[in-house]
């Protein structure tokens, strides 16, 4: 432990997408391997309370703690890199910030005086990134502000920031990433973007303490002199970040130079451990010389932006690992499927994955996909709205209920397979209100489910409003498709399987949420496995037929 926490700070300035997240994921992945308790916090400039209600277009993925926080996507990289669980504290927005002084204001926890930004808002700010560093647990605690320097909607934050600074002293650190644009007609780096930068920091009374400048082209001789001269910053704490060929190479990158040492000298802590990455290093082995190939598809409504599926991707790269396998995926966008064209999309897959959302676009070209995977016996994995699309395919096209839907998609259909949870019903806010976060759930002994995790009690994320049910159970059971897990107070199927297929498995949580690159999750793995396996049936049918 180091005594006191610590706390830091990293801003933006420049452009946003610079990449804050993996820069604060990967200093944070150092510090926890040199054996200090690390937690990482992203506060979030928007007014929404939380990214539950934002279209995915708009922010990426929605990603969820265990305790049932919507969050931004950016506490999934917190958690593959840490595989340290995060939770409602870890991401704060300006929407909560102002709900929770004006619920305090109607409640007179004000005596009457003139709520300001400053300091009831900015002191809101300051209660909110303190929360975990006062649980005790945790010798640093990271705090990434989204958006750039300079932005209206973040300058409570760098207040808060440049406050925090002041009353925290050798305790408290400020990380500052920006660009280093390289200009192609003249082929060099330029440098004043980042004087810019910092010179807003400045005006608003935060000196950085380090800077981050990320780069496509390697950093000449003399620049990083210019800059600390420029900027007010020591010359080592001028920290190259040049493009990474993956998000997973950015801490080793950060370890050459050498930010977590300068973090550690500039906040007085000495007498450090070596920094043992040897597991970290294995996995990189592992994902970038891969043995083997396979491709799976991942069909969804949101395929033109990646970052919708981001856990999913990320997933899919940590179990191929684990089986030194590429994963390529193929995305593959629900709307464009039809009966007609599925075979052209699909065939030649070695597995195929339907993804979660919401709404009924696309919902026709995912059960397609389903119907395919079923009927040529392509391993399959539905998540969430995946699953519940392979529960109406099944009742349409093997029980016979044509008009067989989800009370999503169709409110009055006569078959209503999928139907709203009865919590769910009374619901009137979007907001917060599904089933959200951790649950147990019991796998079927011998399933494929519980082979592929090895145990029969589990405990898995949900993100939902309708479920698998029911009062069908019965005639699906005896037409071959089995509840292979349910939860054990509810009753709730989670888990379908067929039982006629070398692997089709739907599950109504999101096993991506918790894979880790210390801990790939193990229905990925084995769902990278039998992709294999199925690969190399049908290249041995071939090898027969020729």
């Amino acid at each position: 432990m180091t005594g006191s926490t610590k706390y830091i700070f990293v801003t933006g300035g420049v452009t946003s997408s610079l990449g804050k997240g993996i820069v604060s994921a990967s200093l944070a992945k150092l510090l926890q391997a040199r054996g200090f308790t690390v937690t990482i916090q992203k506060l979030d400039p928007y007014i929404n309370i939380d990214p539950g209600t934002l279209n995915p277009y708009e922010h990426g993925e929605c990603y969820v703690t265990e305790d049932g926080a919507e969050t931004d996507l950016d506490l999934g990289h917190y958690e593959r890199f840490l595989d340290t669980p995060t939770s409602q504290a870890n991401n704060v927005t300006t929407g909560r910030i102002y709900q929770n002084v004006i619920n305090k204001e109607r409640r007179g926890e004000y005596l009457g005086k003139t709520v300001q930004v400053i300091p009831h808002i900015t002191d809101e700010i300051k209660r909110n990134i303190q929360l975990l560093g006062r649980k005790g647990i945790y010798d640093f605690v990271i705090t990434e502000v989204g958006g750039t320097v300079g932005d209206i909607e973040s300058l409570p934050y760098v207040e808060a920031i440049r406050q925090l600074k002041w009353e925290k002293g050798r305790d408290a650190l400020s990380i500052h990433l920006t660009l280093l644009p390289y200009l192609s007609t003249t082929g060099e780096l330029k440098t004043k973007p980042t004087q810019h930068s910092v010179k807003e920091l400045l005006s608003l009374g935060v000196q950085p303490d380090i800077l981050v400048c990320r780069t496509e082209h390697a950093m000449l001789k003399g620049m990083k002199e210019k800059i600390a001269l420029f900027c007010n910053v020591d010359q080592q704490a001028v920290i190259e970040s040049a493009d990474a060929e993956t998000i997973y190479d950015v801490p080793l990158l950060m370890q050459e130079e050498q930010l977590d040492v300068v973090v550690l000298e500039k906040l007085g802590i000495a007498n450090y451990p070596d920094a043992d990455l040897d597991r970290w290093r294995e996995f990189l082995r592992r994902h970038k010389n891969p043995t083997r190939t396979v491709q799976i598809g991942l069909v969804g409504k949101y395929v033109e932006l990646r970052d919708a599926y981001k856990s999913i991707k990320e997933a899919l790269d940590h179990g191929g690992a684990e089986n030194e396998t590429r994963v390529e995926i193929r995305w593959i966008h629900s709307e464009k499927l039809t009966s007609k064209n599925v075979t052209k999309h699909l065939g030649g897959l070695s597995a195929i994955l339907v993804a979660p959302g919401f709404g009924h676009r696309g919902i026709e070209g995912k059960i397609e996909a389903v119907r395919f995977a079923r009927e040529n016996k392509v391993p399959f994995l539905g998540i969430c709205l995946g699953m519940q699309c392979a529960v109406i395919e099944f009742a349409r096209n093997v029980l016979g209920h044509a008009e067989a839907n989800s009370t999503e998609m169709e409110p009055d259909t006569k078959w209503p397979v999928i139907s709203m949870m009865e919590e769910q019903k009374a619901k009137v806010d979007k907001g917060g209100t599904m089933r959200l976060g951790a649950y147990p759930c019991k796998l079927g002994e011998g399933t494929l489910t519980a082979l592929a995790y090895g145990k029969t009690s589990i405990k898995e994320r949900h993100r939902h409003r309708y479920e698998f049910n029911s009062a069908y159970l019965g005639e699906f059971q005896k037409a071959g498709m089995i509840a292979a897990g349910v939860n054990p107070q509810t009753k709730l199927v989670e888990v379908v399987e067929l039982k006629d297929h070398p692997w089709f498995v739907g599950v109504q949580y999101h096993p991506e949420y918790k894979s880790t690159v210390a801990r790939p999750h193990p229905l990925f793995t084995r769902f990278v496995q039998v992709a294999l396996d199925h690969q190399a049936e049908v290249a041995a049918k071939d090898h027969v037929k020729a």
